[in-house]
């Protein structure tokens, strides 16, 4: 169970990290599942020319563009990964954050993040609720870092708090994505920590939180399993990508 110093910080914050939640075999065991899906290019598998990111080639035909960022649909993929995304732990920390029972979409994130050497892009600032569509901006990402994570491989950053900020349309360009060109993101960005993890820790954030990554600068792939949820009294919006997949409750 999580303390009350733990959902406080994440109340303040809008992220937490858990050391330690997986033992160092299991991550090496999912490591080798996602190596063999890619291996063998099971999909669905989204690829670094599909992200659009800056410095993403132009086209899966592009020298790179066929370099995987994620393997989709990952609680169907394995009975492995659907027992990670629904245990114990993780239901009673979602439910003591969101304070009632727990729904996991597989409409998004759902995936394992295969942050590469050479291809990888940069993700800019964003929040990930917008292009998320629920009747409230207020579900949590569980991000387990299956290799240590450091900035040189492309950790996240967080800028800490922005779970609560509001901000103006001008200050974001056409894709949401927070502008740095201008003064007062300037003085937002400067805020900006990074959240290094090591094998097994994990990570909750808000779907409110501006983060963003860099490139992986290493030799080594950097993997990530993810998977989001919300409260059973914030249900998606009828008919939009967010309701596109059933949702599983956690017990």
């Amino acid at each position: 169970m999580l303390s009350s110093a733990q959902i406080s910080q994440f109340q303040s914050q809008g992220y937490l990290v858990l050391p330690a939640l997986a033992q160092a075999q299991y991550c090496e065991d999912l490591i080798a599942f996602a190596q063999n899906e890619l291996d063998t290019e099971t999909g669905p598998i989204e690829y670094e020319a599909d992200t659009r990111y800056p410095g993403a080639p132009e086209s899966r035909n592009a020298e790179g563009g066929r370099t995987a960022r994620r393997l989709l649909q990952a609680y169907a993929r394995s009975e492995k990964l659907a027992q990670w995304a629904t245990q114990t732990i993780i239901a009673q920390s979602l439910q003591q954050l969101l304070q009632q029972a727990v729904l996991l979409s597989q409409a998004h994130h759902n995936c394992i993040m295969t942050k590469q050497a050479r291809y990888s892009s940069l993700t800019g600032w964003h929040r990930d609720s917008r292009y998320w569509h629920f009747q409230r901006p207020e579900l949590i990402s569980v991000w387990l870092a299956l290799r240590h994570e450091r900035v040189e491989n492309g950790c996240l950053l967080v800028l800490p708090g922005s779970h609560q900020w509001q901000v103006n349309a001008e200050q974001l360009d056409g894709a949401q994505f927070l502008r740095s060109d201008l003064p007062e993101n300037q003085t937002l960005l400067a805020q900006a920590v990074p959240v290094p993890l090591n094998q097994g820790d994990v990570l909750l954030f808000s779907s409110n939180l501006f983060h963003a990554a860099g490139c992986n600068q290493t030799q080594q792939t950097k993997f990530s399993l993810v998977f989001t949820y919300r409260g059973e009294d914030n249900p998606p919006v009828v008919d939009s990508r967010s309701a596109s997949r059933p949702e599983i409750r956690l017990g």
